[in-house]
């Protein structure tokens, strides 16, 4: 308990709340929090959102069910991001996408009731709710739209522009197998090798089990 206050305490929406105050919402369970281990499924596509979620600790991804029935990323989510917080007060409150975590995670759960409660009587807290979820509603869109629409080339050079930056090289060691990486990007490692292979024969890349080299010109 002492632990999961220190990291409520860090969080940018609470941390002007009185220590004791949250501490007496966990006691009463307007607030409360759960633990996950990796791989777990925090909520399902169409499930109903009833709580205001905030990760403590961890990371969940946000996925999406392919029409093959293959799961693809669109994107993560890590300490002190919130689950759920652009529906809770909605007519249609119900996830659209899968969450799952990916490492041991907890998550604080504020109950949407309660949650009403602090905005209606704390202005700052307010103005610091409406400001995530407006911010994080524009970003997660414009990701969706993105992964959605694009080509398995347009990922597949995204992913190697991003990560030559990261690693300052031409050749990009691999901290994932091809699977995974397909998987990252919602298609089946048969249709990503394909791909990788057009590249390489158009002199784009050079590739092996553990690395990609993107090739000059």
């Amino acid at each position: 308990m002492l632990q999961v206050l220190a990291q409520i305490r860090q969080l940018d929406l609470l941390k002007d709340l009185d220590e004791e105050a949250v501490y007496k919402y966990l006691l009463e369970g307007s607030f409360s929090f759960t633990r996950y281990g990796v791989g777990n499924m925090v909520h399902f596509a169409g499930e109903q959102a009833t709580k205001l979620e905030i990760i403590l600790s961890g990371e969940v991804v946000i996925e999406r069910i392919d029409e093959n029935g293959d799961l693809m990323v669109i994107t993560q989510f890590g300490e002190g991001d919130f689950i759920g917080g652009n529906l809770l007060f909605s007519s249609q409150a119900y996830y659209p996408l899968t969450i799952s975590t990916t490492r041991p995670t907890t998550i604080l759960e504020i109950h949407r009731d309660h949650l009403f409660h602090l905005l209606s009587s704390n202005a700052d807290f307010l103005r610091r709710y409406l400001e995530y979820v407006s911010d994080h509603s524009v970003v997660l869109s414009d990701q969706i739209n993105h992964y959605v629409n694009r080509t398995i080339r347009e990922a597949v050079l995204s992913f190697l522009e991003y990560e030559s930056q990261r690693q300052e090289s031409n050749t990009i060691v691999l901290d994932m197998t091809k699977k995974e990486l397909a998987h990252r990007f919602g298609v089946r490692r048969t249709s990503l090798q394909r791909e990788l292979a057009k590249m390489r024969d158009e002199g784009m890349i050079r590739f092996d089990a553990e690395t990609i080299t993107i090739l000059e010109g």
